[in-house]
């Protein structure tokens, strides 16, 4: 039906524009500070670029063809994206550690969300590439938290888990049932954890797994009883620095760990996170994660970097501001409007606009095309739109200035 847009689509009227851009702006400046430098990717990409070398599946990926019959995609996220431009594009021995931020569309396949079905989102993160070490990861959820404050988010937690460190937990599950291990714990499914054909040693270890979930005072105690071999236990000491680093800090929002988080797409190596809504648990703010492998998929020599990013769902952080009352509801009127008084006085009215938005400080300025019926009727319309000043405007551009009441 032309009359609507498609499947998994949504147009965005004025007033949402409006909060959209105050949020994004309020992000980007965040961004700035903490020194991050804008990057735009392209939103095609082709299709082996986009899965990340197996980590992003394909049926998360909107398809194209191209003439060629080349295999594209619209991206579905943003970060690998920018690695295939940092590596292939910024490439040199004095460029590391880059900052990059963006904000950008993403597109994904048959999603469900508040919204229904939807496919296209709005996102803005960072990616900090070629810093590796709990301080990098450090610097990543400090400058989560510090934007989430600068838009007035209220009530959320941070969820904290180790890709590396659950992986390596898996290990002693036969290959035949991991995945559904792993499957039950990330989906909290406790009943079909337990109905898995295992040996009591391991379905003990699996129920284990499975409630290496909360503080990080109830967790860390478990996880450091557990028969760790080395790489398991530098990566729980980097995540108790980690920890330590975030209390000194005064890291303002809860951490709750949770070692069975999985991401959606799997390209993490490190930690990875997600900051949920405290009155909506279904509204995930933002996620990320570490990302040392991914890089040296789009490197010529193989060479791999490391990495750590988040993104911000704009959407989901615009429903929990709307909720919590922190946007305004209206989009910002215009301070003039411009009367010509006849129809010579056109030309003289858009000089005296013009004029009024050449102010060094933004200024809105208003031409009235229509013809209105009498002065009060103009007025009434400069009042509906929040209109406080009129300019009356004549042919020789001698003009007339009123404050509306």
């Amino acid at each position: 039906m032309i009359h609507q847009p498609p499947a998994g689509a949504r147009d965005l009227l004025p007033l949402e524009v409006a909060q959209k851009i105050w949020i994004e702006g309020r992000l980007q400046e965040r961004f700035t500070r903490w020194g991050y430098h804008r990057i735009i990717t392209s939103t095609l990409e082709r299709l082996d670029t986009l899965m990340a070398g197996g980590a992003i599946q394909r049926s998360t990926v909107i398809q194209l063809q191209d003439s060629d019959e080349e295999e594209l995609g619209l991206r579905p996220e943003l970060t690998a994206s920018i690695a295939r431009a940092a590596v292939t594009r910024m490439a040199g021995s004095s460029w590391w550690p880059q900052r990059l931020y963006y904000n950008a569309n993403v597109f994904r396949k048959g999603e469900e969300t508040g919204h229904g079905t939807q496919q296209e989102f709005y996102q803005a993160g960072v990616e900090l590439l070629g810093s590796g070490g709990w301080a990098a990861d450090g610097e990543i959820l400090l400058l989560l938290s510090e934007c989430l404050q600068s838009v007035g988010v209220k009530g959320c937690h941070l969820i904290l888990g180790e890709a590396h460190l659950t992986a390596r937990l898996l290990d002693p599950f036969p290959l035949q049932v991991r995945e559904k291990v792993r499957h039950s714990i990330a989906h909290l499914d406790r009943i079909t954890l337990e109905k898995l054909p295992l040996s009591q040693e391991l379905r003990d270890r699996a129920l284990l797994l499975f409630d290496l979930r909360g503080t990080p005072e109830q967790v860390l105690p478990k996880v450091s009883k557990l028969d760790l071999d080395i790489p398991q236990q530098e990566a729980l000491n980097d995540l108790k620095s980690l920890l330590e680093l975030l209390q000194e800090s005064g890291f303002p929002f809860p951490i709750h760990l949770d070692l069975s988080l999985i991401q959606t797409f799997d390209y993490y190596t490190g930690i990875v996170f997600e900051v949920v809504s405290d009155t909506d648990s279904t509204r995930v703010l933002g996620q990320g994660g570490r990302y040392d492998q991914l890089l040296g998929i789009y490197d010529l020599q193989g060479n791999n970097y490391p990495g750590i990013g988040f993104s911000l769902n704009i959407e989901d952080v615009h429903h929990v501001l709307l909720a919590q009352d922190q946007l305004f509801y209206e989009t910002p009127p215009s301070d003039w409007l411009v009367i010509p008084q006849t129809p010579q006085a056109y030309q003289a009215a858009f000089a005296f606009a013009q004029n009024l938005r050449s102010s060094t400080e933004l200024v809105r300025v208003e031409v009235d095309l229509e013809k209105r019926d009498s002065p009060e009727s103009v007025r009434e319309y400069a009042r509906s739109r929040r209109i406080s000043q009129i300019a009356w405007i004549n042919a020789d551009t001698s003009s007339t200035l009123e404050t509306v009441n």
